[in-house]
């Protein structure tokens, strides 16, 4: 897995390639918490178009990051996310509580941060 991050005016953008699972998660978490801690003030923005599979484990660091960003009025977006990975977040109702966008072929489409 691959993580590279930029900064923009009002959010952590990390792209993420490879997919995510249980050898994925740990890594993935804690970059994730060192950059949301490092910039208190942006909101987060997962860029998922170079995702194709997402397990359980993988779930639970997207919700485990919208749980930790919430009471602080933050939010986590996740966009460019693949068919196949859509599903899996309906499933679990990601998508009900987290604002996902589609991968556009191509491109990632740009999620605004809410």
């Amino acid at each position: 897995m691959t993580i590279v991050h930029t900064v923009q005016s009002t959010a952590i953008r990390v792209a993420v390639k490879g997919d995510l699972d249980l050898k994925t998660a740990d890594p993935l978490r804690e970059a994730l918490d060192k950059l949301t801690d490092r910039y208190r003030d942006k909101n987060l923005v997962l860029d998922l178009s170079e995702v194709d599979f997402v397990d359980s484990s993988g779930l639970g660091v997207i919700l485990g990051r919208y749980r930790r960003l919430a009471p602080q009025s933050r939010t986590i977006s996740l966009c460019g996310v693949r068919p196949s990975v859509k599903a899996v977040f309906e499933l679990a109702g990601i998508d009900s509580i987290i604002n996902v966008t589609d991968y556009v072929r191509g491109r990632s489409e740009t999620a605004a941060p809410q």
